[in-house]
């Protein structure tokens, strides 16, 4: 110990020496060491700056951007979420939550403090709120209550009982598991609200637990119990200040609605759709409901139904009408409902959902910041919601229908534009030479039938059997086989395999946004093999030699499979349609696209071979022209979700619901009927 030291101590003073007498100049110096001394110096110097250069963070990744990054988003989150009534409880709420935490506030017996007082807080917050542009607020948009005030200005008031459908996703889900591992959420939001995003963010992986299904019964998991939220809260908005239904129901409450003649008729969406009968007896519900409402109006029933919402009606007018289900008969719908709006409806399926599937991707996720997709698939990655998707039955329901004489071939689609440079017809694509496949061959590009069967192959059993007993996804048009459908459940969420109901004083409305790019294709890639509990006894799985060039390992884990997914790293904005990481985008509302929304309403549904009863169609399109400076565009926006809140939206559901339905007729801003004339009907 005692050399080490006296070895540092000489070669400290070894250093000083050479420095003094550099700082010196009139000692007699080593004019070659001097050099010697410089090059290792600059030498030292290079190289720190080329370590500082190679492991350096980019700037967004520093403590000096994140923390007034979070300073900042803390305050708007502030302004948008509380309100200044939330003061009033604050004091109560922070006593009750240091008595919970056995937290006492020191005691001076010589001073008198003064008792905690947030009403200065609160006036200066509500000064401040007011101050606000109301279209600034998320929860608001400066256009509550206008169409309903407009409407009952013409002397229109409630006529008709409104059912609301809402759509995937849009539901709360609550738990009422009492089992020890999830008693801590008992009755909190699972789904939706802030309850939810405390979940997610600090008991990630019970939550994710809950929410999955068994894979084999489709329903909750040993020691789960999770319910869908109750009443018209239940999807109003989805966290505060995200509103979903609520502007709609502003509106019909302008016109005298309320709880006795309106019903918003939540559902667990994750749940196939013979689910949700069997468990939660939804469909029962439902038309106890609407009988309700026409026993006590003497009116019949407006259904008003968003994206999947859509299609949950269409299959309860087969449930309700089947002598083997609801056993309503034939003249059921006839009988009750006086018109059904479709708004956004997922008719012919959506293709983010097969991405989903395959791979737990979707345009949303791949075109992310680089720095929000690290974090992403750090938190919840690919695997983790390619698996929650796979278990959720209810979401497979929006699988793509009509294979390829809906979608297109090889070289056609019907949606394609002109001089095209890639159809849409192959749904998914992939590069010639695609990063890390070296040279095996086998992929070429697929149309929505070899996409289809090509996604199933790489699903577990439980999926595929799960699907072959609940959906359907082709076309038919023989008229005989279609009545014969009517009493086969798994045939009623595609429109193209069954009839509509032979109800023909009923009017339908499609109503739906355009002019929001689309994913409509994708280019996937595949890379290195990864252990896969997929296909165990597909011989591909086995590791030959001539694959571990590629990243298989001999002897390893089996089976093993490819990593699949979309081509991210491929963008090429001059083709047409344009690839943007690897998602070839169409027409639609940003989430479905057109095909989907409106062939069916403006052809399919035209044809006696699916529509007996000759139904009124009208198809209504909302341009997509959101206001750029108002949060979620405003009142003239027609995205996906955000065209519940569109003023031309709420006035058609108003007219409908008030007796002024005739007003409503069809309005096109696309080429949907040129489309749809395409699509091999017969």
């Amino acid at each position: 110990m005692t050399s080490t030291l006296t070895h540092r101590l000489m070669k400290r003073n070894q250093s000083d020496t050479v420095l003094s007498q550099h700082d010196r100049p009139d000692q007699p110096q080593d004019e070659g060491g001097l050099e010697r001394l410089h090059a290792l110096k600059k030498d030292a110097e290079d190289r720190v700056r080329a370590a500082k250069k190679h492991t350096g963070r980019r700037f967004y990744t520093t403590r000096r951007f994140l923390f007034p990054l979070g300073l900042i988003l803390g305050i708007l989150l502030g302004f948008i979420f509380v309100q200044p009534s939330d003061f009033q409880d604050l004091q109560t709420h922070l006593a009750l939550l240091m008595d919970e935490f056995e937290i006492s506030m020191p005691q001076f017996p010589n001073l008198d403090l003064p008792q905690l007082d947030f009403s200065r807080v609160e006036s200066e917050w509500r000064r401040l709120w007011s101050n606000i542009p109301e279209p600034w607020k998320l929860n608001t948009n400066g256009l509550e209550f206008t169409v309903g005030e407009k409407i009952a200005g013409r002397g229109l008031t409630a006529k008709h009982p409104v059912v609301l459908v809402p759509g995937i996703i849009s539901t709360g889900l609550e738990s009422w598991s009492t089992s020890p591992d999830y008693r801590a959420f008992f009755r909190k939001k699972l789904w939706g609200g802030f309850s939810m995003i405390s979940q997610v963010t600090f008991n990630r992986d019970k939550w994710i637990a809950a929410l999955m299904l068994d894979p084999v019964t489709g329903l909750d998991p040993p020691g789960a119990k999770v319910r869908a939220a109750e009443g018209i809260d239940a999807a109003s908005s989805f966290i505060q200040g995200y509103w979903l239904w609520s502007k709609i129901v502003e509106n019909l409450a302008v016109v005298n609605y309320d709880t006795n003649n309106l019903h918003l008729a939540p559902y667990d969406w994750r749940l196939s759709y013979y689910n949700l009968e069997e468990r939660d007896g939804y469909f029962s519900k439902l038309r106890a409901t609407i009988e309700g409402f026409v026993a006590r109006e003497n009116r019949k029933v407006v259904l008003t139904a968003h994206s999947m919402g859509s299609t949950i009606i269409l299959y309860f007018f087969k449930w309700v009408e089947s002598p083997e289900h609801g056993k309503g008969g034939s003249d059921w719908v006839e009988n009750h409902i006086e018109a059904f709006i479709s708004v956004a409806g997922t008719h012919l399926g959506v293709a983010k959902a097969m991405a989903a599937f395959l791979s737990g991707e979707m345009k949303d996720t791949v075109q992310i910041n680089p720095a929000g997709a690290y974090v992403l698939e750090r938190f919840f990655s690919r695997k983790e919601r390619q698996n929650l998707f796979r278990s959720w039955a209810g979401s497979a329901s929006m699988w793509i229908k009509g294979g390829d004489d809906v979608w297109g071939n090889a070289t056609w689609a019907p949606d394609d534009l002109d001089n095209t440079t890639h159809t849409h017809g192959a749904l998914i694509s992939f590069r010639e030479n695609p990063r890390g496949l070296q040279g095996e061959d086998g992929l070429s590009n697929m149309t929505s039938d070899d996409a289809g069967t090509w996604i199933l192959e790489r699903t577990p059993t439980t999926f595929q059997r799960m699907m072959q007993g609940n959906y359907s996804f082709g076309i038919e048009r023989d008229v005989e086989k279609l009545r014969a459908n009517n009493v086969d459940f798994t045939k009623w969420t595609n429109p193209l395999e069954i009839q509509l109901p032979y109800a023909p004083s009923m009017k339908m409305y499609c109503v739906y946004g355009h002019g929001k790019d689309t994913e409509r294709s994708y280019w996937y890639t595949q890379k290195q093999y990864e252990f896969d509990e997929v296909q165990p006894d597909q011989p591909s799985a086995v590791c030959t030699a001539a694959a571990a060039a590629g990243g298989c390992t001999a002897g390893g884990l089996l089976p093993l499979a490819r990593t699949t997914h979309i081509d991210a790293e491929y963008t090429d904005d001059g083709a047409r349609p344009p690839v943007v990481n690897g998602v070839r985008v169409g027409e639609g509302d940003g989430t479905v696209s057109l095909l989907s929304l409106g062939a069916m309403c403006v052809e399919g549904w035209k044809r006696a071979r699916w529509n007996p009863a000759r139904i009124r169609v009208v198809t209504v399109e909302l341009p997509h022209n959101p206001v750029a400076t108002i949060p979620r565009g405003g009142g003239t926006t027609s995205d996906h979700v955000d065209i519940l809140g569109s003023l031309a939206l709420n006035e058609i559901i108003l007219k409908v619901a008030t007796g002024a339905g005739d007003e409503v007729g069809d309005a096109f801003v696309s080429d949907i009927r040129e489309y749809a004339r395409r699509i091999k009907w017969d």
